[in-house]
C-alpha cells in the first residue's frame, strides 16, 4: 500500500530544513551479509534501479528499505527441544533447571538467527516542495524514515491542521493523547463531519473505531446510525471511513493520517508520470480535508472543556 500503486496509507510531514540536493546516496541501503552479526539495515533505494531521486522541481522520490533478521519462534522452540534433550543425555539428568534452560534458549535463538534470511520492508516516500509524503501510517516505520532523513540533513516534523494553524491544545476525558502531534481536535473534526454534505461517512461498507470511558468499540458495515448514537452518548471517533465524490479512505483522527485511500488514474507511460498523477490525487484529498478543518476549526476549538465535540450532530 504505497504511493505508486494500490491503495495508499499516508502520513504527511512538514519539511523544515533540507539541502538543495539531498545526498540520498550517502545513506544508501546495504544488504546484510549472510552469517554476520548485523541484524538490521536501513537505507535509501530509488524507485527503480539507477533511477534519479529528483523527479521534478523541488520533488524527490525515494524508497526506504528496512531489512531485519529475526529468528522464527517455531524454529527456536524446536531447536530448544533438541538442545534440552542433548543436555539431559549428556548429564544423565531428568530435569534441566530454569537458568540453564534460559541460556539454552538464548543459544538456540542466536543459532537460528544466524541461519535466517532477512525480511524486507519497503516504504515509498516523496518530498514535494515543503511536504514529505510517507507511504505508511505505522509509527515504528515512520521513526526509521525520519531518522534516516536526518542523516542527510533533511529535517521533518509531523503535519496536521492543528499544528499548522497553531491551534490551542484540547483535552478529553475519553481520549488518551499519547503523542505531542495528536489532538482530540481531530476527533471533534470527524464528529462534525457526520452532518457534512461534501465529506460523508461511507454509507455501506463503512468502518469506525470509537472510544468511550469504558471501552473501545469497532464497527463495520452501514455504521452511520450507530456512530451517531454512540457519539450522542459521549463517545469519541478514533478512526472512520469517509467518502467524497472522488475518493474513499479511512481517517485516523488523532494523528490525521489517511489509510486505504483508493486512487484511480489513467495509465501512464512511465513510473514518474504515474507517481505525478497519484500524488495529485493524494494532495487533493489532503487539501480537501485541510479546507474542511479550517472551515470548522472555530467550533472545534470552542468546544466545552472535557468534551470531544463542540456540537451534537443530528440524525
Amino acid at each position: 500500500m504505497g504511493l505508486l500503486s494500490g491503495t495508499a496509507s499516508i502520513t504527511r510531514f512538514n519539511v523544515t530544513a533540507m539541502p538543495d540536493e539531498p545526498a540520498f546516496d550517502e545513506a544508501a541501503f546495504k544488504e546484510i551479509t549472510p552469517g554476520s552479526q548485523v541484524f538490521e539495515r536501513v537505507g535509501f533505494v530509488p524507485f527503480e534501479p539507477e533511477a534519479p531521486y529528483q523527479v521534478g522541481q523541488h520533488r524527490f522520490a525515494f524508497r526506504v528499505r528496512i531489512d531485519r533478521v529475526r529468528a522464527d519462534p517455531t524454529l527456536v522452540r524446536e531447536r530448544l527441544k533438541e538442545m534440552i534433550k542433548a543436555e539431559k543425555d549428556a548429564l544423565g539428568a531428568d530435569f534441566i533447571g530454569p537458568r540453564r534452560r534460559k541460556r539454552l534458549r538464548a543459544e538456540a535463538e542466536e543459532e537460528v538467527t544466524l541461519r535466517s534470511t532477512p525480511r524486507s520492508k519497503i516504504i515509498e516516500c516523496c518530498i514535494d516542495g515543503t511536504v514529505l509524503y510517507v507511504g505508511s501510517t505505522a509509527d515504528a516505520y515512520l521513526g526509521l524514515v525520519l531518522a534516516l532523513l536526518r542523516e542527510i540533513d533533511v529535517i521533518c516534523d509531523f503535519k496536521t491542521p492543528w499544528i499548522d494553524r497553531n491551534d490551542p491544545a484540547a483535552h478529553s476525558e475519553v481520549v488518551d493523547q499519547r503523542e505531542s502531534w495528536q489532538s482530540v481536535l481531530g476527533c471533534r473534526f470527524a464528529r462534525a463531519l457526520l452532518s457534512d454534505s461534501d465529506i460523508v461517512v461511507e454509507p455501506e461498507s463503512g468502518a469506525a473505531r470509537l472510544a468511550t470511558l469504558d471501552a473501545t468499540i469497532g464497527l463495520t458495515g452501514a455504521v452511520l446510525g450507530d456512530v451517531i448514537r454512540y457519539v450522542k452518548k459521549g463517545a469519541a471517533i478514533l478512526s472512520i471511513k469517509l467518502a467524497t465524490a472522488d475518493a474513499a479512505f479511512r481517517l485516523d483522527t488523532l494523528s490525521f493520517r489517511i489509510s486505504s485511500l483508493r486512487i484511480e488514474t489513467e495509465p501512464q507511460e512511465t513510473w514518474i508520470d504515474a507517481l505525478d498523477a497519484r500524488l495529485d490525487r493524494i494532495s487533493a484529498t489532503w487539501d480537501m480535508l485541510d479546507r474542511a478543518y479550517g472551515r470548522l476549526a472555530s467550533s472545534l476549538i470552542s468546544g466545552p472543556a472535557g468534551s470531544d465535540s463542540a456540537e451534537q450532530p443530528e440524525e
